[in-house]
C-alpha cells in the first residue's frame, strides 16, 4: 500500500463504477424471447457480465467463438446492447459521493476497461459523467488488455500520474493482475459482477471490499487524510 497521498483513482467500469448488469441481461433475455427460449435468471446472468460479450452469448446461447451461429448471436447482442445500453445502467449506490469528494480533494478518477469505446464513451456521456472522468482508456487505445498493464500504465501518462500512488479498483481477477502488473496498490470489489465471491480473497488484492461506503472509507482515511496532512 502506498505511503504517500494519492495522485489518482482509475476504476474499472462495468461491476465497479455501474451497474450495467440490468441492460445487458435485459438485451440477452429480449434474444433468447425471440428465439422462442426462456428468460434466464437475473443472479445466473449478472455475474458473468464482467467477463463480456463472448461469456454472455456463451451462456445464453451455448455457443462458442468458432460455431457457425456464433457471430450472427454475437452481433445482435451487441446490437441490441449498444441500442439500449443506458436504459437502467446507474452508477452503483454510494459511487456519486466518492467521486464527488474525489473531485473536491482535487484527486482525479478515470477509467481503464475492457469496454470497447464504441460503447464506453456513449456510455458516460448518458450517464453524465464524461466530462468528469479524467482519463478513459478502452482496448481501443491500446495493444494489450487487461491484465495486461499498458491501459493502466497509459492512463497514469495522461494524467501525469505516478503508478505506485494511483489506486486500481476492480471486480475482476484480471483487474488485480493488471494492477499489480503495473506497480499500483489494488482494490477487489466484492459487491460486482463476481461468479464466486469467496475467491476474491485469492486474487491478492492489497484490499477486498464489500461494499462501495467501504471503499469510500478506505479511500478517506488511508490516502485522502494523508493528503490533508
Amino acid at each position: 500500500m502506498p505511503d504517500k497521498a494519492l495522485d489518482a483513482v482509475l476504476f474499472d467500469l462495468d461491476g465497479t463504477l455501474i451497474d450495467t448488469a440490468p441492460d445487458f441481461i435485459r438485451c440477452l433475455n429480449e434474444l433468447r424471447v425471440a428465439e422462442g427460449m426462456a428468460p434466464l435468471p437475473f443472479d445466473t446472468i449478472r455475474c458473468c457480465v464482467s467477463d463480456g460479450a463472448r461469456a454472455m452469448v456463451r451462456l445464453g446461447f451455448g455457443l462458442e467463438p468458432d460455431h457457425p451461429e456464433y457471430p450472427e448471436r454475437h452481433r445482435a447482442f451487441l446490437d441490441r446492447y449498444e441500442t439500449g445500453m443506458a436504459v437502467d445502467t446507474r452508477l452503483f449506490e454510494g459511487m456519486e459521493p466518492l467521486l464527488a469528494t474525489l473531485e473536491a480533494a482535487g484527486i482525479p478518477w478515470g477509467i481503464v476497461t475492457n469496454k470497447p469505446v464504441r460503447f464506453a464513451e456513449p456510455l458516460l456521456a448518458a450517464l453524465g459523467i464524461a466530462e468528469r472522468c479524467a482519463v478513459l482508456v478502452c482496448p481501443d487505445h491500446v495493444q494489450d488488455r487487461k491484465p495486461h498493464p499498458e491501459g493502466l500504465w497509459l492512463a497514469c501518462e495522461r494524467l501525469g500520474a505516478a503508478p505506485e500512488r494511483t489506486l486500481y479498483v476492480g471486480d475482476h481477477e484480471r483487474d488485480i493482475r493488471a494492477g499489480r502488473n503495473a506497480g499500483m496498490p489494488t482494490v477487489a470489489v466484492r459487491y460486482g459482477y463476481v461468479t464466486e465471491p469467496e475467491t476474491i480473497d485469492l486474487w491478492q488484492a492489497d484490499v477486498v471490499v464489500d461494499t462501495v461506503a467501504d471503499l469510500a472509507n478506505l479511500i478517506q482515511s488511508q490516502w485522502m487524510a494523508g493528503r490533508r496532512a
